[in-house]
């Protein structure tokens, strides 16, 4: 049986806010990752930022605070399982 785990994905218009919302991002408090939007999730850009769901309304707040836009957020159920141990990028650092 698959080890389900919540995520929040946030979506964006295009690359470029993408990009701005990792540079705005790194560094900070907390922990997220640029990923492939999940197929179930449609999106004109293709890139999402991967976060933890309790993270995601204050990143949403500091995203509007530093004008990136973004399509919408939301939370999906992952299965866990074949992930990785590095599942998050720590703070902005690939490391």
């Amino acid at each position: 049986m698959p080890f389900l785990m919540k995520q929040s994905y946030f979506t964006f218009p295009t690359t470029f806010q993408a990009i701005k919302a990792e540079k705005a991002l790194t560094g900070g408090e907390w922990d997220f990752k640029m990923v492939p939007v999940p197929r179930s999730i449609s999106s004109s850009c293709g890139v999402a930022l991967r976060c933890r769901p309790e993270d995601a309304g204050t990143i949403s707040v500091f995203l509007r605070k530093t004008l990136v836009e973004t399509d919408g957020c939301f939370e999906l159920e992952d299965d866990a399982s074949s992930r990785a141990w590095s599942f998050f990028k720590k703070k902005g650092n690939d490391n």
